[in-house]
């Protein structure tokens, strides 16, 4: 009897596991509720700086809680009904990096719905954290140990100490934990300091494949999410130090701009998400410093930065459901 019960055990379990006919939900995906959290939070604070509806901010950012909550549980489930793919994309000298979207989604979507749920926020909020600190000592800890290939070095090398940093300063800040925010601003920035160089080292030197091109999105990023998160956690007018932090992220910008007739030879998929973390920060730092009282170029600029935004993660958001309704945004197992 107990043999026969080891021997359908594994069989009743792979059963259970094609039952559920989990699609492999990358962690990328996840990428689409950092473009969309701040694409609304950059119109929650338009709404406070220019008056314009407040009801456009609110439904982008509860979307955003939305998709957020959608994949977790697509990616929960892949790691009972495909875990042989989950377990390969954390062994991936690339992909792994992008599982840290997961805990910085789960902050945003805690920005998203503090204003409706705050007690449910707060959890979200500490659970974030916490994973976001667990999984960035444990991949700048596989770093350490060396034995990296140069083509395993892209800019995916941001997202647990820098990109986690910066947006855990940014929720703790909105929570009420300015303090907090600051070390972690700090442990984002020196981590932007050092990881750079190792960055534009690699692409100056190797060429990034197409499949890979999109991951540029997140070299943007750094420096706008980082005066983000500076202006999220001080106080009074933004100082000189931020003022040179986002003029950084504007000549990121611009290069990026020149580099789109070579980043569009990368086809369009979900992978494109990966520029709206830098494109959603930028009008949002903008507009955070004409909140906190800043004149001149910055407050002129957050005009464009806002209307450009927006029509780009528009147009991003558009094709991503143009792929959903083809059936290609997701692995046909979802679809059977």
């Amino acid at each position: 009897m107990e043999m026969e019960m080891e021997d359908t055990t594994p069989r009743v379990a792979a059963q259970l596991r094609s039952r559920l006919s989990t699609p492999p939900v990358p962690a990328t995906f996840f990428g689409m509720v950092l473009g969309l959290g701040g694409l609304g939070n950059g119109w929650r604070a338009a709404a406070r700086v220019w008056n314009v509806p407040e009801l456009v901010g609110e439904v982008l950012s509860l979307s955003a809680a939305a998709v957020w909550l959608t994949w977790l549980v697509l990616y929960g489930l892949k790691w009972i009904a495909s875990r042989e793919v989950a377990v390969a994309e954390f062994r991936h000298p690339i992909q792994a990096f992008f599982i840290a979207l997961v805990p910085v989604a789960t902050l945003i979507a805690s920005i998203a719905v503090a204003p409706y749920l705050p007690a449910a926020a707060w959890v979200m909020f500490v659970l974030g954290v916490t994973s976001q600190v667990l999984f960035s000592a444990w991949a700048m800890g596989e770093l350490w140990q060396g034995g990296r290939h140069t083509e395993a070095t892209t800019p995916t090398l941001y997202m647990p100490t820098v990109g986690g940093c910066f947006v855990s300063a940014i929720a703790c800040g909105a929570f009420g934990y300015p303090e907090a925010g600051l070390l972690f601003f700090g442990a984002g920035f020196l981590s932007l300091v050092v990881l750079e160089s190792i960055v534009l080292h690699r692409l100056m030197t190797h060429a990034l494949p197409q499949n890979l091109r999109a991951t540029l999105g997140l070299h943007l990023a750094t420096p706008a999410v980082g005066s983000v998160a500076y202006l999220a956690v001080t106080d009074g007018p933004p100082d000189r130090f931020v003022q040179m932090l986002f003029g950084y992220a504007l000549l990121q910008a611009l290069v990026m701009l020149r580099l789109v007739p070579w980043l569009r030879q990368q086809p369009f998929s979900p992978a494109a998400w990966a520029y709206t973390f830098g494109v959603s920060a930028l009008p949002l730092a903008a507009l955070r410093f004409v909140e906190q009282g800043q004149t001149g170029p910055i407050a002129f600029l957050s005009i464009l930065l806002f209307v450009g935004a927006n029509l780009i993660i528009g147009w991003i958001a558009l094709r991503t459901v143009g792929l959903a309704v083809a059936g290609k945004l997701l692995p046909a197992r979802i679809l059977s």
